[in-house]
């Protein structure tokens, strides 16, 4: 990924404070240079070697992490003013080694995998309440996305 990312798409690293009792994991603050608003928070579940996508958001920004787990996830560019038209990004997020918040602007469509033995837990913190109008889908075998799961 040393190439210039989507348009819009920024991925951010994320702290972690451990001591002998656990750990804290951070996700977003309302005074971080990527936060907009609030919209909602929730969790989404992935079991091992199974995929959800595609989806794009028409309005939707998602900030996604994953604090449980290892999650594969594919983002594909094919807005039409975009300079990045075309491009696919592979991003992998995870607990160990990869803590990082994960920002999908509205346009981008998205699938995810998780790659961990044991389920992945992804969290999204979106700027908008979910509205079953403001998304498109895809199947994942769709020919307008240039990618094979």
């Amino acid at each position: 990924m040393g190439e210039k990312l989507i348009e819009g798409l920024k991925i951010k690293k994320l702290s972690i404070i451990e001591d002998d009792r656990g750990s804290l994991m951070h996700m977003l603050r309302n005074d971080d240079e990527l936060f907009t608003t609030f919209g909602e928070c929730y969790f989404s579940e992935v079991f091992p070697e199974k995929i959800k996508g595609w989806k794009c958001h028409k309005s939707q920004t998602q900030n996604l992490a994953v604090p449980v787990g290892k999650v594969k996830f594919i983002i594909f560019d094919n807005r039409v003013n975009s300079i990045t038209k075309g491009k696919l990004e592979e991003v992998t997020l995870g607990r160990l080694k990869n803590y990082k918040r994960l920002k999908i602007p509205p346009g981008l469509w998205y699938s995810f995998k998780c790659i961990s033995k044991n389920k992945a837990l992804i969290v999204n913190c979106s700027d908008k309440k979910h509205d079953p109008n403001e998304s498109l889908h895809l199947d994942l075998n769709n020919s307008e996305i240039p990618y094979n799961w």
